[in-house]
């Protein structure tokens, strides 16, 4: 295996398994993340994949769902707006035990490190619903479309290219990340 290619991965302390994008660094390794989350960042670029496990909504019905998420997460954007969503093909996923499967792509206008600049990104989602954990499991891309020039992110951006400089993820990637996510110890849920 290259350094180019997806790998197996454990979150949340071996309760779950999935493939990484390339070159995927955990972001825990860098600073503090929620005990409900896993975060992993591009190595040359301000793309992100999260993992939470959240509340399980049960007064929202599926097909909603995802919105109340979204609309949850964007709660702190200057400006969002939802592109497409609808079902996400429960037959694709490695997961076992989701009662029902959602995506949707928005877009948001939002600042890093509560700084005034702000930044358009592309939000890509995935929610498996599980509601015999009582869990909402969302699982979110994050693709900067337009950074900011004032931005700290631009900064990172533009330092000379390393050898850690690769090609940014794609939503092949994101999807194929979704798609292998296992649950190994339902334990996990209590």
């Amino acid at each position: 295996m290259t350094d180019e290619e997806p790998h197996e991965s454990y979150l949340f302390g071996g309760a779950f398994s999935a493939r990484l994008p390339p070159g995927s660094l955990d972001i825990s390794e860098m600073r503090q993340v929620p005990d409900n989350q896993e975060a992993f960042v591009h190595p040359s670029t301000d793309q992100s994949v999260i993992v939470e496990l959240l509340e399980y909504q049960a007064g929202v019905p599926d097909e909603n769902a995802a919105r109340y998420h979204f609309e949850d997460i964007a709660d702190s954007a200057a400006n969002s707006e939802i592109l497409s969503q609808g079902q996400f093909a429960p037959g694709l996923l490695a997961f076992e035990g989701c009662s029902s499967a959602w995506q949707l792509t928005g877009r948001q206008e939002v600042a890093k490190f509560n700084e005034e600049a702000k930044n358009d990104v592309c939000v890509h989602l995935v929610l498996l619903r599980l509601p015999q954990y009582r869990t909402d499991l969302l699982v979110t891309f994050n693709d900067p479309t337009w950074i900011n020039p004032l931005s700290t992110s631009a900064v990172q951006n533009t330092e000379v290219p390393s050898a850690h400089s690769r090609p940014p993820w794609t939503v092949e990637h994101f999807h194929a990340f979704v798609c292998s996510l296992r649950l190994l110890d339902p334990g996990l849920f209590g």
